[in-house]
């Protein structure tokens, strides 16, 4: 009975392991030390996250690699024949390439109609192109709010090639601020009050911590959608 039991618990002990090892190798290909999907949320207040909880969303895994090579394929050609700008028109970004798309390969289609329909409500008019933006590895984008003549209540993005951390503060309180911990791969959505009344941003390498943890920031290309204004 006791060879029985030892047996038992040394098959167990492995397996236990064998999943943390593959945990950790799945982790290690993202850069991310394992976490939960609410714990890629900080903020200023336990207050200010339940308040904003239904209106702020970091969806981790949300395509494979596979997706994500799909996505790239179609992007890069356009992608390398432009130049790193250091200079926006409104001094929102900076260090990034941009351009818009319109028409998909059936794979990247696919994409993005599971953001749209996870995103967006039924129904819901959305802008035709979808705004792609290449941040280079010394690029950041500063602290904006996207202009209502140009973008709804929604804005969805799917994060390729690196993690991140995206910022959101109060325009009117400097002190309320929520971080998002936006791993590669995963889809942010912002919504109503944490769109119109947060700034948003992503920070530079140099300041990528989250919660204490270093994460570091590599090129990074975003995919993203958003509705029509009202």
């Amino acid at each position: 009975m006791k060879l029985l039991l030892s047996v038992l618990k040394r098959t167990r002990k492995a397996a236990v392991c064998a999943s943390r090892q593959r945990c950790l190798s799945s982790c290690a290909r993202g850069g991310l030390i394992l976490l939960r999907d609410e714990a890629l949320i900080v903020g200023s207040s336990p207050e200010l996250v339940q308040r904003l909880c239904s209106q702020v969303e970091v969806r981790t895994g949300f395509i494979t690699e596979e997706e994500e090579g799909a996505l790239l394929r179609e992007l890069e050609p356009g992608l390398k024949k432009k130049r790193y700008e250091f200079d926006h028109w409104d001094d929102a970004i900076h260090g990034y390439r941009e351009t818009e798309r319109v028409r998909w390969e059936a794979a990247c289609e696919e994409v993005l109609n599971r953001v749209r329909s996870v995103a967006f409500p039924a129904g819901s008019p959305l802008l035709g192109p979808v705004h792609i933006l290449d941040l280079d590895k010394t690029g950041y984008i500063k602290a904006h709010v996207d202009s209502v003549k140009f973008c709804g209540n929604t804005i969805a993005g799917l994060s390729l090639l690196s993690d991140s951390i995206m910022r959101l503060v109060k325009q009117d309180a400097a002190s309320e601020w929520l971080d998002l911990l936006l791993p590669r791969r995963s889809l942010y959505i912002l919504r109503d009050e944490a769109r119109y009344n947060f700034t948003h941003e992503i920070l530079k390498d140099e300041e990528s911590v989250f919660n204490g943890q270093r994460v570091p920031r590599l090129r990074r290309i975003s995919v993203i959608c958003r509705n029509v204004p009202d």
